[in-house]
């Protein structure tokens, strides 16, 4: 049985998504940390305060792109996990193809939740 491990990967765009998606959450956790727990009076917001913060334009769009970076991040992430259990190249093929659902499927979730949230 061949080690999957001893295989040279493969080159791969994906890897660099990884990175510009980390530092891009590095910043956008960092500015969600301070608005959400250190600006918050008592390091929380209750649901009325959620809905407000929500509201406004420039909030919204910071945590929609965060939601977004962490599915953009997270997807290769966990394809970059499983391939390296060398997986057939046809499964390969399948696993993109969910992961790409499941990330899309996250983030309209997340998208609908956040404007249910503000109406």
């Amino acid at each position: 049985m061949e080690n999957p491990f001893a295989r040279e990967p493969k080159s791969s765009s994906l890897w660099l998504w990884q990175v510009i998606s980390g530092l891009g959450l590095i910043l956008l956790l960092g500015l969600h940390l301070i608005a959400n727990h250190f600006i918050a009076k008592g390091g929380l917001r209750n649901f009325a305060d959620v809905v407000a913060y929500m509201r406004n334009p420039i909030f919204l769009v910071l945590e929609a792109l965060f939601l977004i970076v962490v599915a953009v991040h997270a997807m290769p992430g966990v394809r970059a996990i499983l391939t390296d259990f060398g997986l057939p190249a046809r499964a390969e093929q399948r696993l993109n193809r969910v992961l790409t659902v499941v990330g899309v499927l996250t983030v309209g979730y997340g998208l609908l939740l956040t404007w249910a949230i503000i109406h």
